[in-house]
């Protein structure tokens, strides 16, 4: 979560994006992928963190079957994520903050858990909860 707590920073340095950040880990605790919410950098709607990840993963790999993953996030993902997290089979979500307002694991949507879809995912929540959290309050107190 530190990394991800890493990158989260670094979406805000490098061009003030939201502050989330994610890293995805294989089998073995190694980083696979890493990302940060990229909107404003890119301007591309899609770009945020759990994405940016899930692409440099997949990239790296040479597959987008990620069957044997985890996914570390500083802020839970939400719907449009929790689609990419389940079409690329991701079997573990770990975030910190909950999303109250558009989150789609577990807060305002749980997709990642609905047993009508071929494919549920392993949810821990609130893993530095108060340094995600802490994050986005300052960020959205200066704007």
């Amino acid at each position: 979560m530190r990394e991800a707590l890493a990158e989260a920073q670094a979406a805000v340095d490098a061009s003030e994006d939201v502050p989330v950040g994610a890293v995805l880990l294989d089998r073995d605790g190694g980083v696979i992928g890493v990302g940060r919410n990229e909107r404003e950098l890119r301007h591309d709607p899609t770009a945020h963190a759990e994405i940016m990840a899930i692409r440099d993963a997949a990239e790296r790999r040479g597959d987008w079957h990620l069957t044997d993953t985890t996914l570390v996030v500083t802020l839970e993902p939400c719907v449009m994520c929790a689609g990419a997290i389940l079409a690329a089979r991701i079997p573990r979500v770990i975030f910190g903050a909950w999303d109250e307002k558009a989150g789609g694991a577990g807060s305002v949507y749980d997709l990642l858990r609905d047993r009508r879809l071929n494919h549920r995912v392993e949810v821990i929540a609130g893993i530095e909860a108060d340094a995600s959290t802490a994050l986005l309050r300052d960020f959205f107190s200066t704007r």
